[in-house]
């Protein structure tokens, strides 16, 4: 299916007014240069507190509208791992709220220049405090998320949204800053804990430099990185889990990849599963 035969499918919306926290004049500048963009608080704190509780139903196996989220992490397996659960917004009528914020789609679309924003995956974060002795066990390695999204082309990013207080001691994630301008190295691995390892197996590109970047974010604050920007997280020595939610977000400028279907290019038209975030 052509991309313009494929959007057409999917209902026009009307798009509230624009949020009301501005946005810094040189915000997409800064987001081209370095390949991430982290915003000042733009979700309600009422979204964000009620949003907590749901997030600790979804763990616990409830979920409000029936659907079940895909699941890499239950109850009962390891206590100090991080928890990722995929397509919460299916499950909860309130983590769609925030999946489907228009404020995410408003700053997404004005840091890229796009005429449309939408939803196309959501990931539920929760890693687990673990102490000061805590080890690997909750690091997420170096990797790009190209490196995972085989099945779309063109402009594909995230954002990341921070539900709890992320400080430099519970396990912000960690940016390459530039590193989109690499290409796809396919190098590194998500679910590798040994970063040190990993550093030095990925090639980065002569006349560039690893210069690493915390995102320290209070809460319903977000952080937007490209497909291609390097990232990772180490593990959480705060005395209290840090929650967040990574919502896979796609411009117009996008296509499924031919022959490929996939669970995340399957609902592309349909927007109680991939819900438009912003339309010029």
């Amino acid at each position: 299916m052509r991309e313009d035969q494929m959007t057409s499918t999917i209902p026009k919306v009307a798009m509230p007014p624009k949020p009301k926290v501005a946005m810094p004049p040189d915000a997409g500048e800064r987001y081209r240069r370095d390949g991430f963009f982290f915003s000042p608080p733009i979700i309600p704190t009422d979204l964000i507190e009620r949003v907590t509780a749901r997030m600790d139903a979804v763990m616990d196996g409830v979920y409000e509208t029936g659907e079940p989220p895909r699941r890499s992490w239950n109850p009962g397996d390891d206590p100090k791992r991080i928890r990722k659960i995929d397509q919460a917004h299916l499950s909860d009528r309130t983590i769609y709220e925030l999946a489907s914020h228009p404020a995410i789609g408003h700053w997404a679309a004005a840091l890229l220049g796009a005429k449309r924003v939408q939803l196309w995956a959501s990931q539920m974060l929760y890693k687990p405090p673990v102490g000061s002795d805590g080890g690997v066990t909750g690091n997420v390695g170096w990797h790009q998320d190209k490196q995972y999204w085989r099945y779309m082309e063109g402009e594909l990013f995230t954002a990341w949204v921070a539900v709890s207080d992320v400080t430099g001691a519970s396990g912000p994630m960690r940016f390459l800053r530039g590193s989109h301008r690499w290409g796809l190295l396919d190098s590194g691995d998500f679910f590798g804990h040994d970063h040190e390892a990993q550093q030095k197996d990925i090639p980065v590109p002569e006349g560039e430099s690893w210069e690493e970047v915390k995102a320290v974010l209070p809460p319903g604050a977000v952080s937007f990185h490209d497909r291609h920007t390097y990232h990772a997280s180490g593990p959480n020595v705060s005395d209290a889990p840090r929650r967040s939610f990574a919502f896979h977000l796609r411009t117009e400028n996008t296509r499924p990849v031919e022959g490929r279907t996939d669970y995340y290019v399957q609902h592309l038209d349909d927007p109680a599963y991939c819900p438009v975030l912003y339309e010029a």
